[in-house]
């Protein structure tokens, strides 16, 4: 049985296990409590909460890039079997054990990267990747990837964005001499950053809201719901021609 922890305790503990980017509250302590993103990521759950089953008894769930548990806890809340957190950060993955610990929760995390999934060997029936996408050098192999080897029915997506927030309608080809659509703002873009941005080496990619739907239909997964501007409810479906991972790869850390 695990021991009940006082809020002194709990606020060292936390403390000790270094900045929280997930301010979760951990009987009445909260682990980010100056997030420059307010109550983060309560906040964003807020929005589109009610667009996630709230009955996931019995179902598996695998949330991608983890962090320090939030989501994972949530989905565990709602009843789910099993759920299992990877993030290849160490220090994150310290965070969302204690959290998992302090609430009280049955939940399992390992330290691995989104592009090695297939190493799971197994499928679950809800797939959370949340705020991952603009971290990852290599964005739509990872998509591809949980295409692959580990989505079986839902995936809760969501990314940062910049940049137009409508969708231009895109035709199945194009003429070569056919330039004009890539100056429009609402045609699907992916901006590099070569250095850094919100000073964090990690962010690689920002994708404005064309461009997100246009790279999850094209890992095959279908959009069935749009709740909050940065969140997509999907389904998985079968992935397009050439839409095969074949080239594994691992992202730059900070």
């Amino acid at each position: 049985m695990t021991a009940i922890l006082d809020a002194d305790e709990i606020r060292r503990r936390a403390t000790a296990l270094g900045e929280w980017f997930h301010n979760i509250d951990l009987h009445g302590v909260p682990t980010a409590p100056n997030h420059f993103l307010g109550d983060y990521p309560t906040v964003k759950w807020r929005r589109f909460a009610d667009a996630v089953p709230q009955d996931l008894t019995g179902l598996s769930v695998l949330d991608i890039g983890c962090n320090g548990g939030f989501y994972s806890l949530e989905m565990k809340r709602r009843g789910a079997a099993r759920v299992l957190g990877v993030d290849s950060d160490k220090s994150y993955l310290a965070q969302a054990r204690f959290a998992a610990e302090v609430s009280g929760l049955d939940i399992e995390f390992r330290e691995l990267s989104v592009y090695d999934v297939g190493a799971l060997g197994e499928k679950f029936d809800v797939v959370l990747f949340m705020g991952v996408l603009y971290h990852l050098r290599h964005p739509l192999l990872a998509l591809d990837l949980i295409h692959e080897h580990v989505a079986r029915d839902c995936l809760v997506f969501q990314s940062m964005q910049r940049g137009a927030d409508t969708a231009a309608p895109v035709k199945e080809d194009y003429d070569f001499w056919d330039t004009a659509e890539f100056d429009r703002h609402d045609w699907p873009k992916l901006h590099f950053i070569e250095h850094r941005y919100a000073h964090d080496g990690t962010n690689w990619w920002v994708p404005n809201r064309a461009c997100v739907e246009a790279m999850l239909r094209s890992a095959g997964f279908a959009i069935t719901a749009h709740p909050e501007p940065e969140v997509y409810i999907c389904r998985r479906v079968d992935a397009p021609a050439g839409a095969e991972a074949v080239y594994p790869v691992r992202e730059r850390r900070a």
